[in-house]
Parts: C-alpha cells; sequence; structure tokens
C-alpha cells in the first residue's frame, strides 16, 4: 500500500483537483475507461459532501496490491465536520439533508467495489472507497 495523493478540500476547485487526481492515478494504474469514471464520479460525489457540509477535509489517494497481483484505487475522504446522525437514511437513495438530489452517498456505494462510512456526530465522517482494477 502506497500513499499517492492527498489532498486538502477548503474551495470548491479542489473537487476539481480530487476528480483530476483519481482520474490520473487510474490511468497510471490501467483501470478501464468505464472503471475510471466510477472512480472519478463516486470522488467528485464525496469530495463535494465535504465541502458542502464539513467545508474542509482531505482526500488521499492510494494503490492496494491485493491477492493474485490485484490493483485497488482507494480514496479515503475525512472531514471534522458535523456528522451524519442517521447513516442508514443517508444510504437510502432519494434521502437527503440538503437541497441535493440523495444521490450522492448511495449513488457512490454503486459505483465502487468496497465502500465503508463511519461518522461520528460532533467529530466528522470518514468514507473509504475502493475499485478493483478487473483483470484481462
Amino acid at each position: 500500500m502506497s500513499v499517492l495523493r492527498e489532498i486538502a478540500i477548503t474551495t470548491e476547485h479542489d473537487i476539481v483537483l480530487c476528480r483530476r487526481a483519481c482520474r490520473e492515478v487510474a490511468k497510471e494504474y490501467h483501470f478501464n475507461l468505464v472503471d475510471q469514471t466510477r472512480i472519478t464520479t463516486a470522488a467528485s460525489e464525496l469530495a463535494r459532501n465535504i465541502f458542502e457540509y464539513a467545508k474542509t477535509g482531505t482526500v488521499t489517494i492510494v494503490i492496494l496490491d491485493g491477492p493474485n497481483g490485484d490493483v485497488g484505487l482507494k480514496a479515503v475522504f475525512q472531514d471534522n465536520g458535523p456528522g451524519i446522525e442517521d447513516i442508514d437514511s443517508a444510504m437510502r437513495e432519494g434521502w437527503t439533508s440538503h437541497k441535493g438530489m440523495g444521490l450522492g452517498l448511495p449513488g457512490s456505494r454503486k459505483l465502487v467495489d468496497d465502500f465503508d462510512i463511519q461518522s461520528t456526530l460532533g467529530e466528522g465522517t470518514t468514507v473509504t472507497i475502493t475499485k478493483w482494477r478487473k483483470q484481462g
């Protein structure tokens, strides 16, 4: 496991930087175009959540060495914002605590292979996503 990029999310422009970094790493590690798009879309949604709800946070992009020579792109989105009161509700499509369409968290989960969310009210939220590169 090696950390390739760490991006501070403090402005809307940082969401673009996060998208770009995830796409570049996915391309560099030979993820197919569809998976590059999935990773980039999920990263964009999760970085936007940091900016909208917590105002600041970080994104850490890591490459994982899996069994059988598999390669995984892992991204950790971490903030010290207000936290999520009801994670089960937040993970349901259509639920929103904001003006959004309610697709961010559940939509991101559908785009990746592994999705984990941890949140504590008043302390912040950490979302970890992993997409494994398909062989062949």
